[in-house]
């Protein structure tokens, strides 16, 4: 049912525990299903420095979340907004719509993280 890549993210997940002296930290959850993601973030220079993720969930919320984690390491908070759940679910192997829901989650993530930074800058 899952992909390699999806296994491979949920048994050995990047970025994964608590970031000190983040800049921002944010948590969504999904209702439905329970799964909770914690996402914290330094930005420095526009750019985000550091991401770590904390993740009660499915495995593919895990995984999700995991490599959320690498495609935003090192970004312009300008390209962060181009991450899709479509383009989370394609860099797992693509994700059966039962499991789609992590990749959702991953971007929820995402959108709530920028409106904080954005609030915090106002």
């Amino acid at each position: 049912m899952f992909s390699e890549a999806v296994l491979d993210h949920f048994r050995n997940p990047r970025n994964a525990g608590e970031l000190p002296g983040a800049t921002a930290t944010i948590e969504v959850s999904n209702p439905v299903c329970g799964d909770i993601l914690k996402l914290s973030a330094r930005i420095a220079d526009g750019h985000i420095a550091e991401v770590r993720f904390l993740c009660r969930g499915c495995t593919t919320s895990i995984a999700c979340a995991s490599v959320l984690t690498e495609h935003l390491s090192g970004r312009a908070l300008a390209e962060v907004r181009s991450i899709t759940a479509e383009t989370l679910s394609e860099a797992l192997g693509g994700l059966p719509p039962a499991t789609f829901h992590g990749a959702q989650l991953a971007v929820d993530a995402v959108c709530t993280l920028l409106q904080n930074l954005a609030s915090k800058s106002r």
